[in-house]
């Protein structure tokens, strides 16, 4: 149904996966595509009342596809802008849903992959799983997102090392700071996942919901935020230090932004 993704609902339980093992997850125009519709067909499904997303393969979500960026020549600003209206309107469904949605996070999460964590009510992290935020490491800025939830989730100090030093978190590291909720064994994850989703689907799905959106109306305002993110990212993207880091990381060196 999804080119990019793997939608499959049973015991009343969504079980989204990212599909482009090839790419390790990464985000294409194509998949915020299929996830804005995926989310808009999860929350229409009235039968539906527990999500899980996760990653197909060894990664989680590696982040934005940046060769399908770079590919885009003098369209990549156009390109980006796009994709982040398309992923952040899902994210704004799946934050606001009635539906519990949970991260099962199996490898490798960076950039916006981490902000499908963030976003998630409930995270569950893989012993191997590692975080990482790589934007200025690239010359980009945040989107997915990880603007906002991030300092609300682990602090403000804690945020900018992440996005200005982009250190790598080990899954029990990020337990500790507070971006998941739980660390397992790596084969148990899968069902781990299912039956934390399983106990959600049997409460009360109304009452979730209100409490989501509670707990949202608290954080402040997600959409202007993230319409933010967009426009910075975007914008980066053209500039002569998003060309640099993208095409440094494509060609393996190390960038220059002086």
């Amino acid at each position: 149904m999804y080119p990019t993704l793997n939608l499959d609902v049973r015991n009343r339980v969504a079980y989204l996966a990212l599909n482009r093992i090839e790419a390790m997850n990464t985000l294409s125009l194509q998949m915020g595509k299929d996830l804005l519709q995926a989310a808009i067909a999860i929350e229409a499904d009235q039968g539906v009342r527990a999500v899980v997303i996760t990653g197909a393969g060894k990664a989680f979500c590696a982040g934005g596809d940046l060769r399908g960026m770079s590919e885009q020549g003098d369209r990549i600003g156009n390109y980006v802008h796009e994709l982040t209206i398309q992923l952040h309107a899902a994210i704004n469904l799946f934050t606001k849903m009635d539906a519990p949605v949970i991260a099962a996070v199996n490898g490798t999460t960076a950039g916006a992959g981490v902000g499908l964590v963030a976003m998630a009510d409930l995270a569950l992290a893989a012993q191997s799983a590692k975080f990482t935020l790589a934007y200025t490491g690239v010359g980009l800025t945040p989107d997915g997102s990880t603007s906002f939830f991030l300092p609300r989730l682990i602090g403000l100090k804690r945020a900018a090392e992440l996005l200005l030093l982009n250190r790598t978190l080990s899954a029990e590291e990020a337990m500790n700071w507070g971006l998941v909720n739980q660390v397992v064994a790596d084969a148990d994850l899968a069902e781990e996942a299912a039956k934390l989703a399983a106990k959600l689907a049997a409460g009360p799905k109304g009452a979730y919901g209100k409490v989501k959106r509670l707990l949202a109306a608290s954080c402040g305002a997600l959409e202007s935020q993230l319409t933010l993110e967009g426009r910075e990212i975007s914008a980066q993207c053209v500039g002569t230090e998003g060309r640099e880091g993208i095409a440094a990381f494509l060609g393996k060196r190390k960038p220059n932004y002086t």
